[in-house]
């Protein structure tokens, strides 16, 4: 198939599916690391969609790989089109108010997250105290709950001048810690004022291309 073909054929079974989902170019752009004008470009057929791509739609969106590079089967991933599944739109925050959740505070837009639970919130995570599980620029999706939490679980909790960072929780002879991923930072353990804010669910990173 000539190449400006496949180009045009790709990106109009990207704009189908993108439609099926109920996203706009700007929210189904945010949930794959890449910018708006990429994708335009790409629904127009004016640009080639990377193979890089292909898995992150059919990964975050459960679009069929197969249909998306040749239009053979189903669109969706065992469903139909018609049948896709809607994805939450989580509120991005730009800061985090100290009378969060009750406040969410200014929300910069909202990004699709499928197969998430109600009630998330996403963040950038700046810094690369949790790298390289968690690294700059990263999408943090987190869940307001503080009693749920285990051992082991990533949460964003609030440092010592009240801004709110991600660390490990780890739970070891009944003496809490809260851990970086990256051994360059040393863990410590919460004081009276520290604040449980969230539990990290997910965690996008932008598709390079």
């Amino acid at each position: 198939m000539p190449s400006n073909t496949y180009q045009a054929e790709t990106g109009a079974r990207i704009k189908k599916a993108r439609l099926a989902l109920g996203l706009t170019q700007k929210e189904f752009a945010a949930s794959l690391g890449i910018v708006q004008g990429f994708l335009s470009g790409i629904e127009t057929g004016r640009k080639r969609p990377s193979d890089t791509l292909l898995i992150a739609l059919s990964h975050t969106h459960g679009i069929n790989p197969d249909w998306l590079k040749d239009g053979s089967g189903e669109s969706f991933k065992n469903s139909t089109a018609a049948d896709a599944p809607t994805a939450y739109r989580a509120p991005l925050l730009d800061v985090i108010p100290e009378q969060f959740p009750e406040d969410a505070g200014t929300i910069r837009r909202y990004v699709s997250v499928p197969e998430m639970p109600d009630g998330c919130f996403a963040i950038v995570c700046y810094g690369d105290f949790m790298a390289p599980t968690i690294r700059d620029g990263d999408l943090v999706i987190f869940k307001p709950d503080s009693e749920q939490k285990k051992s082991g679980d990533i949460i964003l909790v609030n440092n010592r001048w009240g801004e709110p960072i991600l660390r490990r929780y780890r739970l070891k002879d009944d003496e809490v810690y809260l851990a970086p991923d990256n051994p360059a930072y040393a863990p410590f353990r919460p004081d009276s004022d520290t604040r449980t804010i969230g539990t990290v669910v997910d965690v996008w990173r932008k598709v390079l291309i």
